[in-house]
């Protein structure tokens, strides 16, 4: 009984003393990473790895890493509007979304996006794709830290800089030479806008050849971009 009792004491004092490293170290990278451009994310080397293994040969990352002054004011709106309009004013979670998300997964309707840009910011640079408990856990962890580590600002830097917007090309610095065959500073409007059009699925859907919905979608863009106005994004 006495061994028993030692072996689990012992075990609990390790998985305490793993958690408090885990703790400290994720707090530090995350802290870290407030400087320094990610030289890559989860999701690219996740991209890479599954191109290797279906023996994709071709397959190749675009990215490069573009600083928040030569990013234009409408495409971080552009951004914004297609993906988190609350993000200004949010820690990270915006639960009105997630309550009606919720419902509608109760009531057996199809679920809607309920996720941040924060919250894709810790999913796409630390987690890989799923649903299960353990990885919403783990975005939800993640994403507290950004909120806390970071401005504002940062984060929507990190986000316009990791983001898919075509079959492995990350940011908009590489999606606006691939698509348009120009540097980010000299995107239009309504380039910005069918780049964010795109987002919901990057690799079905095209900036550069857009379908019918990608039009529609970008058009919805640009309306929110008015009803968002200009300076929306002044005080991050």
């Amino acid at each position: 009984m006495r061994k028993f009792n030692k072996s689990s004491t012992s075990i609990s004092k390790f998985f305490r003393w793993v958690i408090i490293v885990f703790i400290i170290s994720s707090t530090l990278f995350v802290l870290v990473m407030r400087w320094i451009p990610p030289p890559t994310t989860s999701f690219m080397l996740q991209r890479r790895f599954t191109a290797a293994v279906n023996h994709k040969k071709k397959f190749k990352i675009a990215y490069q890493w573009i600083d928040w002054k030569k990013i234009p004011s409408h495409t971080k709106l552009a951004m914004v509007a297609a993906e988190d309009q609350k993000f200004p004013h949010h820690m990270g979670f915006d639960l009105e979304s997630i309550g009606e998300a919720v419902k509608e997964r109760t009531n057996g309707i199809r679920i809607r996006g309920a996720s941040t840009i924060s919250q894709q910011v810790a999913k796409n640079l630390f987690l890989w794709p799923g649903q299960s408990f353990v990885r919403k856990g783990m975005e939800a962890y993640f994403t507290l830290l950004i909120e806390v580590l970071w401005p504002k600002r940062r984060i929507l830097e990190v986000y316009l800089n990791i983001a898919e917007f075509g079959n492995g090309v990350f940011g908009v610095g590489a999606a606006s030479r691939m698509f348009f065959k120009k540097s980010p500073a000299k995107l239009y409007q309504y380039q910005s806008a069918l780049l964010a059009a795109v987002l919901p699925n990057p690799i079905k859907l095209s900036a550069n050849n857009p379908s019918a919905y990608v039009w529609n979608r970008s058009s919805w863009v640009l309306w929110h971009m008015r009803l968002l106005g200009r300076d929306y994004l002044k005080g991050i």
